[in-house]
């Protein structure tokens, strides 16, 4: 289908071609085949960083977050509006979000209140991941001091992946050959290389519970964040300048789609990813985004990013060009705000409201 050397991110948008064949919201992901390996080991997978990260614009490996509007709008609510969900309980649900988004109660949503609502489903995934976080830990400190050596943590997730952890733990110890396969290999020196990244200095080479959450959740801090971005960057940098050009941005591998749906794929990706980049990433406009423009456009709790996000969300569903929305809007772009359709959108609204 494609020549998938002549590209970095070549073998990771194939994966995603392949998969919207079969489901067009499936997502790409970094170390999607190692998990497949155990599907039913959700557990043995807390303790492997998340491709997708709720809340944060992009993905991992460089793709654009297409649930983003909806984290940032529902939170922790989202599971409640799946598409075989209710429809009359969805609008419901809606309605009781607009009333608590709308907060000097004028009946309307200005993109201030939007702002300050997205920044609070932002913190609320944000302490999700907390949460999540601690269990993480003490999955892989079980002795309980509160430190995680590499090699402590290198067992765990071997073990994970179905290895035997005594036999694992013996072989590091000795410095043995692990003798795993070569993706496996190549998912640990990933590992390894942001394991250390989250060390905080002075480097000691353990991570404790706040630096874990760092190594799983990059947009908990700063400088993982810059790291995020450095490698977003390098695989999406073609003449190594550190920094991306539109074409960079939304370059496709070489080579011919096989049929007319794989090529509209191409067509949305290519158009999408250029949209966000000339009006949105690239802040100054002239054509070129830095590493600094990219950790920004990232960074979920930015709180200029969030208002220009929610003057996008209103844009979209603004039909009367007030820059505010009112229920009547919302309630009619609902798939855009939730992922979810709402049959006769406008019946009642006034009576329920």
């Amino acid at each position: 289908m494609f020549n998938v050397t002549r590209h970095p991110l070549a073998v990771s948008l194939l994966f995603y071609l392949l998969l919207h064949t079969m489901d067009v919201c499936a997502r790409p992901a970094n170390m999607s085949a190692l998990k497949d390996k155990n599907p039913t080991g959700k557990d043995d997978n807390e303790i492997l960083p998340p491709d997708h990260l709720n809340g944060v614009k992009m993905e991992m490996d460089g793709h654009l977050n297409k649930d983003f509007h909806q984290e940032v709008f529902l939170g922790k609510e989202m599971e409640e509006f799946e598409e075989d969900s209710e429809p009359r309980r969805n609008r419901k649900k809606l309605i009781e979000i607009f009333t608590k988004v709308d907060f000097n109660k004028d009946r309307s949503v200005s993109a201030k209140e939007m702002q300050r609502w997205i920044m609070e489903k932002t913190e609320e995934h944000f302490q999700e991941a907390v949460k999540e976080n601690k269990l993480s830990f003490r999955a892989v400190d079980p002795d309980g001091d509160g430190h995680v050596t590499w090699d402590e943590y290198r067992v765990k997730f071997l073990a994970s992946k179905g290895f035997n952890e005594k036999e694992v733990a013996e072989k590091i110890k000795n410095n043995e050959d692990l003798k795993v396969d070569e993706e496996t290999q190549e998912v640990l020196e990933s590992l390894k290389d942001r394991w250390f990244q989250a060390d905080n200095p002075p480097a000691d080479q353990l991570l404790n519970e706040q630096e874990f959450l760092s190594f799983l959740h990059p947009e908990h801090s700063r400088g993982m964040l810059k790291y995020m971005v450095k490698e977003i960057v390098r695989d999406l940098d073609q003449d190594g300048d550190k920094k991306l050009t539109l074409s960079e941005f939304i370059s496709l591998p070489m080579g011919t789609v096989e049929n007319q749906q794989a090529q509209d794929i191409d067509d949305d990706w290519v158009r999408e990813r250029k949209k966000e980049f000339e009006e949105v990433i690239d802040a100054n406009h002239d054509g070129i985004v830095t590493m600094d423009e990219l950790e920004e456009y990232m960074d979920p709790m930015n709180e200029y990013n969030a208002l220009n996000e929610a003057k996008q969300m209103i844009a979209v569903a603004d039909e009367n060009q007030n820059h505010n929305l009112e229920l009547e809007e919302i309630l009619k772009y609902s798939e855009y705000f939730t992922g979810s359709k709402l049959m006769d959108y406008a019946r009642n609204v006034h009576e329920e409201f």
